[in-house]
């Protein structure tokens, strides 16, 4: 797979020779064909979909379903599993309420991990502190693996649910799920999993995995903003309440009361994103064409090298675990300069990185940190790039080395 021509795919970045993008952890840039696929929606298909007997919306309804059997496709699903919301936050926070808020209760334990996403966390807080559940954490090693050897301690009867991150948006971590998964399901706990990293760059097989909840965002797998999937095993969707009211999620309504009409759609409530989610199916489609074992070997040969090379900048501190069990994301540290400068920095030689704490202020408070910049690759950077970004650096040493 020649990856370099792959770069044509992608307007932003082939009509951007001056720019490295190392951004793609936050979002990552999209191919024409994907698009072309929102376009087509305004310009062939725009109807509502599920709703009207002419053919325009039957058409614009099959585009949407066709979608959902792609994310079905990609994530060795169900389609009747596969429900279409904005992003991996909303698809956590969806557990949380529809889930969580009707079946923890005081005493009961939610266990995440020190490394989880924010969106891991916040919404689990909500419902734990409304319900009197508590939360504990799996700890980190000094690799910045989870320490897996306190989960015999850890995973009581008491544990309801284990809410993991699949891969660390911070340290690039890929966590081992389905041990965790098999030992969480061994004490009648529910497995949910945040796939908003391994999603775009990992294969990802969920029943495999051992997942009752998988959740993803469409713009972080060379979709649009606005489309996300949440992936529930049909069992666990089939017991749980709505999360949001109004037209569509019903079977029947009353003035006291109503019914509601089985997953997906009970969980998709108003008109969904339909161009959005049609784009996201053409996204699944191109990276299932590239083939996600090429895509996550691509990412791997990019950070291996990274590594090395950036050892060659002298004060710079890289962050996470070597090994075969970490995806294309590297948090780093420049001496005492802070990582919003050195991002700025970088922005001037044309290098796009992200700085702050990544939604991630347990992990960085783990580490001693407040922040750090983060370089992240995908199918569309190079080793040219990777030289480029480290040059930079070293410029950046060289300029500043009195501040450091």
């Amino acid at each position: 797979m020649d990856f370099t021509a792959l770069r044509e795919d992608f307007p932003l970045i082939a009509g951007r020779p001056d720019l490295v993008y190392l951004d793609s952890a936050a979002t990552s840039q999209k191919p024409q064909r994907v698009l072309e696929a929102l376009d087509r929606y305004y310009k062939e298909l725009n109807a509502n979909v599920h709703r009207g007997a002419y053919r325009l919306s039957v058409a614009a309804t099959e585009a949407y379903e066709e979608a959902r059997r792609r994310m079905a496709r990609f994530l060795n699903a169900e389609e009747k599993e596969i429900v279409f919301v904005r992003n991996t936050t909303e698809a956590l926070n969806l557990v949380a309420y529809a889930w969580g808020l009707r079946n923890l209760k005081e005493g009961d334990e939610v266990l995440v991990t020190e490394m989880e996403h924010h969106a891991g966390l916040v919404p689990w807080h909500l419902v734990a502190g409304l319900k009197g559940a508590r939360i504990k954490a799996i700890p980190l090693t000094e690799e910045g693996r989870l320490d897996l050897s306190a989960l015999d301690t850890l995973l009581t009867e008491r544990v309801k649910v284990v809410s993991v991150v699949h891969m660390s948006n911070v340290l690039g971590t890929i966590n081992p799920v389905a041990e965790i998964a098999r030992k969480a399901k061994e004490v009648g706990a529910l497995v949910v999993v945040d796939g908003a990293q391994s999603a775009p760059h990992l294969p990802v097989d969920v029943k495999a995995l051992g997942a009752d909840f998988f959740a993803l965002s469409g713009h972080k797998m060379l979709g649009p903003t606005g489309a996300g999937v949440l992936f529930g095993r049909y069992e666990v969707l089939e017991g749980m309440m709505p999360f949001l009211g109004g037209g569509e999620m019903i079977r029947e309504v009353h003035v006291d009361r109503s019914t509601y009409a089985p997953p997906p759609q009970r969980f998709e409530a108003g008109t969904p994103p339909i161009a959005e989610a049609i784009a996201l199916g053409e996204a699944a489609s191109y990276l299932m064409e590239v083939g996600m074992e090429r895509v996550f070997a691509h990412d791997r040969a990019l950070l291996e090298y990274a590594i090395d090379r950036l050892a060659e900048v002298p004060d710079l501190k890289v962050y996470g675990p070597r090994g075969e069990d970490r995806g294309g994301v590297i948090p780093f540290t420049l001496g005492r300069l802070h990582p919003h400068d050195l991002a700025t920095f970088l922005d001037l030689e044309g290098i796009a990185v992200r700085a702050g704490h990544h939604c991630a202020q347990p992990l960085h408070r783990k580490l001693g940190l407040a922040a750090t910049a983060r370089a992240s690759f995908y199918l569309y950077n190079t080793l040219e790039e990777v030289d480029r970004f480290v040059e930079a650096l070293l410029r950046i040493h060289t300029r500043y080395r009195a501040w450091l």
